[in-house]
């Protein structure tokens, strides 16, 4: 895993962060990673438009949502 270092944070903010860890039952680099981790989560209209861009490219895949084709074939072949 990487190390990342931050330099001249206020003594008031590590506090914070401190306080908030502790609320959380998590160790100060455990919340820092939840924060981190947090902040680089798609928000809700990327993970739609990521959605949206999956679902035209799988429309090439000929995929359907009915199976009983598939299943008629592989019976039919037994």
């Amino acid at each position: 895993m990487a190390d990342v270092l931050i330099r001249n944070l206020s003594e008031d903010l590590v506090a914070k962060l401190k306080a908030r860890a502790a609320g959380n039952n998590r160790s100060l680099q455990a919340e820092l990673t939840s924060i981190l981790t947090a902040a680089v989560k798609p928000t809700l209209e990327e993970w739609w438009a990521e959605a949206a861009a999956f679902r035209e490219r799988s429309k090439e895949w000929n995929i359907t949502d009915d199976s009983t084709d598939l299943i008629r074939e592989d019976r039919d072949s037994r």
